[in-house]
């Protein structure tokens, strides 16, 4: 069969042949045993109703044989042949257009080149998954490439319900990932139900099909450490010469040293799993790798003298570098951690002193002393941390949990008062007021024809927009639209694609909306294939996320889900393509609910009054509650917006004088 008839056909009715374990794969750990044997003769039974009962007999052991294995069943038999990457849109069967899009999106989440562990359907984070397992890969393949604009199909974790009648400008997919009642949002809750076949961890852009590789957070990652970097600048100096220290190549994570060479600066990201080290240095995110910490202190002076622009993969534990570095004087300027310590018992975080293979054993075997060690290492580094910032390093928490899992682990990491962290997040001191509360965030496109040539009419057109708002635009966000113009301008010299022909751009409502419109008119003339819209969920209005995308919240309204919930019902009527919504998110399964949308643009006068509804509100919904917050800088971009669409009105705090409180 060629490609379009396999994924025609969705769970074959004859068993394919069993597939051998590939140990050349990047694979997710084991996870823990957690089932009960009747819980696991439940999972069983769970996994076996996607297949007919004349296959049960032959599939039960083998099933069996992975639940005990790895921990989960993933149904390895059942992974397609063919290749996974992003194909032109055409390539894709189907009677709809924006269905194609998806199968699209879907496939390039799971691209090998892009997702950290493919043949367990984990796009990254060490638990971000697109789907549980292979079966619900394939019905839901099918599903798409058979619906058409009038069905919309319904997704729970991963596994497909069905097609349901609908009309054209509902969603084509809605999706919701780990949406559990409350009390079973405990880190052992994800264990025991995801190994039961009935949830899953879809982390923020994994389980919504939005994943765009590490190019998805470069751009903030490259403001994050650009205005790191002013902090600790006495002079207005660059990054020229300056140490950052951080580790993390896995995933997302792997946009860290990309960050640091756009900066200008020497950053060096420890990574414990060489198969992620050798992937980042193989595509180019990554200069250079050093497996020995005596002679990555002297790559580092050597790089401080010549005031270097290099990014340095250390093969080894971020712990060791804080140590060595604080023994033997090395100054860090800049610090920060972007290991998934959402998930620190099952991969997320390695502990210092033991071996990656060592680690990933007792992971699985000895869950209880594993926990106990990541919290000693947690300890450790904190310590060593404090002692490079008592030095006058500004270390951050890059929204990964660290101060959090860190703070639980007993380690010295809140302030005097007890009340907080010592060290803020880059939410609060910088993404926050300089962008999310002024309505910039992570929009992002990919070109559906897979054409490089696409992308690049695209940018230009980007930043041809940017210019023209540029020149009415208030003081207050003139330097944002400078760096956002100079970003999609050397975008193509700094290679980030990695799958999909796809780009991203911090902008604000104003600018997506304008971007889009223009880009729907190049497709209305034929300049240019369709597009697909998108955003990470790590933006203004879609998370809430008290220690990371709402940290700068200080109304006490931090601990609320409600603008989360209200974006995503909010773009479903609106006209997004698709919709997700998700528990869990970058922090933390019970730490987070986040939400985001895929939106397909044809060229046509539809999908002009759906990008003009949609955006509009997938950002002003978030502008509204952080001026509701009070944040001073929301007030005035909430005014603005009032301006802008007389149709919008909304309640503007009433500030109180504090020393009337007093």
């Amino acid at each position: 069969m060629n490609f379009k008839e396999q994924i025609l056909e969705g769970i074959p009715h004859e068993l394919p042949a069993k597939k051998n374990y590939d140990p050349a794969v990047n694979h997710a750990p084991k996870r823990k045993d957690i089932l009960t044997n009747d819980e696991k003769k439940l999972a069983l039974e769970n996994a076996l109703r996607y297949f007919d009962k004349k296959h049960h007999s032959t599939l039960l052991p083998e099933f069996r044989e992975e639940l005990e294995k790895y921990g989960r069943i993933y149904m390895y038999r059942f992974k397609p042949d063919y290749d996974f990457y992003a194909r032109p849109i055409d390539d894709y069967p189907g009677n709809s257009l924006q269905a194609k899009g998806i199968m699209l999106m879907i496939q390039n989440n799971l691209d090998p080149e892009v997702a950290q562990h493919p043949d367990e359907l984990i796009t990254y984070g060490g638990n971000g998954a697109v789907f549980q397992n292979w079966a619900q890969y394939r019905l839901t393949m099918q599903y798409l490439a058979t619906m058409t604009d009038e069905q919309t199909l319904v997704m729970y974790s991963g596994h497909p319900m069905g097609l349901f009648p609908s009309h054209k400008n509902a969603p084509r997919v809605v999706v919701t990932n780990g949406m559990m009642i409350p009390n079973y949002s405990k880190p052992d809750d994800w264990e025991k139900f995801n190994a039961l076949g009935v949830t899953q961890y879809g982390q923020m852009t994994a389980g919504s099909y939005m994943y765009i590789g590490p190019q998805g957070i470069v751009h903030g990652t490259t403001i994050t450490v650009l205005n790191a970097g002013r902090r600790i600048s006495k002079n207005g100096e660059d990054l020229a010469g300056k140490l950052f220290v951080t580790s993390g190549l896995g995933g997302m994570s792997g946009a860290q040293p990309k960050a640091g060479n756009i900066a200008g600066c020497i950053t060096v990201c420890a990574e414990v799993n060489p198969k992620a080290t050798q992937t980042r240095h193989k595509q180019g995110w990554v200069d250079e790798v050093i497996e020995d910490i005596e002679l990555l202190a002297q790559r580092v002076k050597q790089a401080k003298e010549n005031k270097e622009v290099v990014s340095i993969a250390y093969q080894g534990n971020v712990v060791e570098i804080w140590e060595y570095f604080a023994e033997n004087n090395i100054y860090i300027d800049l610090g920060s951690d972007q290991t998934s310590l959402h998930n620190p018992w099952a991969g997320g975080y390695y502990p210092v002193d033991l071996e990656f293979e060592e680690a990933n054993e007792m992971m699985a075997n000895q869950p209880e002393k594993f926990k106990e060690k990541v919290q000693d290492s947690l300890r450790r580094q904190a310590a060593a941390i404090n002692k490079h910032t008592s030095k006058g390093t500004y270390f951050f928490d890059y929204g990964n949990a660290f101060l959090l899992e860190a703070s639980r682990a007993g380690a010295d990491i809140m302030s005097e008062d007890g009340k907080g962290f010592r060290y803020p997040s880059y939410v609060q001191d910088i993404m926050g007021p300089m962008c999310f509360d002024y309505g910039f965030g992570p929009f992002r496109w990919v070109c559906a024809s897979g054409k490089d040539e696409d992308l690049q009419k695209t940018d230009e057109i980007a930043t041809r927009v940017l210019s023209e708002l540029k020149k009415n635009a208030p003081e207050e966000i003139q330097q944002q639209m400078q760096d956002n113009i100079k970003w999609i301008q050397g975008a193509r010299a700094n290679k980030l694609v990695v799958g999909s022909k796809a780009r991203i751009l911090y902008a604000d409502a104003e600018g997506r909306i304008e971007i889009a419109k223009a880009f729907n008119d190049a497709i209305a003339s034929g300049e240019i294939g369709p597009v697909v819209l998108g955003r990470d969920h790590h933006d203004v209005s879609g998370t809430d996320s008290p220690y990371r995308e709402t940290s700068n919240i200080y109304d006490g309204s931090r601990y609320t889900a409600d603008m989360a919930i209200h974006n995503v019902i909010g773009d479903s009527f609106r006209g997004a393509t698709w919709v997700s919504i998700h528990n869990g998110g970058g922090v933390g399964w019970g730490e987070v609910i986040n939400g985001g949308f895929g939106m397909i643009l044809e060229g046509d006068k539809a999908s002009e009054d759906r990008l003009k509804s949609m955006l509009f509100w997938d950002v002003n919904n978030g502008i509204v509650r952080r001026s509701w917050a009070r944040n001073k800088e929301a007030i005035f971009t909430a005014k603005r917006a009032m301006e802008m669409n007389p149709q919008l009105k909304v309640t503007i705090p009433n500030l109180v004088d504090p020393a009337l409180l007093d």
